[in-house]
């Protein structure tokens, strides 16, 4: 069997849904990750928006794309990214996370943590996705874990996706305002944050309420943060750490893209 390319993970700051139908620097960032990378076989994505109390994978094939948002224009809710999805990935994704119990799920389909991304990446929706859930009732060590049982995917053609934000507050966000500054918190808890991926410190992003006042604002709900555990926990000795895509939106979600490999 011919060997197959070792293939890179990437951690998307996903932000604003609205950003499927837009053309800006962070949608052209990931369209051009998605032209440089080699094709995948397949996408395992870790999207903050499917977080519950248990860990499952998306097993049907043709995934629905559920609009798991309210108040935005009409047009979103008519995306359809109707890329296959993989029972025999979810499968082997079981196979390698035993003996932890995770679910063969047929309801749940890709949210707009995954197509938002991956409109941009693979427009043509011809790589099949397939979500693994986020156990909300386990602490970040476990998700880190997790991930690095996940490792030998890569090497299998497989594309692991993490799509959340670094930095996610809501309640500081200047909804319909563009171009306002990002907060200083914001902006000192990303360069920390910076410094410790390229340095491949990862105890602290893992104990990451130990990064003080700055980070519990970033992070005031685990969601949108844990899957860049997921990611980095695939980082090999050696490794390099990029920042292809990066920026603010609205002062308080950081847009910052972190690739491994």
């Amino acid at each position: 069997m011919a060997m197959t390319t070792m293939m890179p993970a990437v951690f998307f700051g996903h932000g604003n849904p609205m950003n499927a139908l837009l053309t800006n620097g962070y949608t052209e960032g990931w369209a051009k990750i998605g032209e440089d990378i080699p094709r995948p076989r397949a996408v395992l994505c870790v999207s903050a928006h499917w977080y519950l109390p248990g860990t499952a994978v998306t097993a049907n094939s043709s995934p629905r794309t559920i609009h798991d948002f309210g108040g935005f224009p009409h047009k979103l809710y008519e995306v359809e990214y109707t890329a296959p999805g993989s029972p025999e990935l979810a499968s082997h994704v079981c196979d390698l996370l035993a003996p932890m119990p995770v679910g063969l799920d047929n309801h749940w389909g890709l949210d707009h943590g995954t197509w938002s991304v991956l409109c941009h990446v693979f427009p043509d929706a011809d790589v099949p996705v397939v979500q693994l859930s986020i156990d909300e009732t386990q602490p970040a060590a476990f998700h880190y874990e997790v991930g690095k049982r996940l490792a030998p995917l890569r090497s299998e053609g497989v594309l692991i996706v993490g799509s959340g934000n670094l930095v996610h507050n809501l309640h500081a966000y200047a909804w319909g305002r563009h171009n306002v500054e990002p907060f200083d918190w914001a902006v000192r808890f990303e360069k920390r944050a910076r410094e410790l991926l390229l340095s491949s410190d990862h105890e602290p992003l893992i104990n990451y309420e130990t990064l003080g006042r700055d980070a519990l604002l970033c992070a005031p709900t685990p969601d949108h943060y844990l899957p860049l555990l997921y990611i980095i926990a695939l980082q090999g000795k050696g490794e390099p750490v990029t920042f292809p895509v990066e920026g603010f939106d609205g002062g308080s979600i950081s847009m910052l893209t972190v690739q491994i490999g």
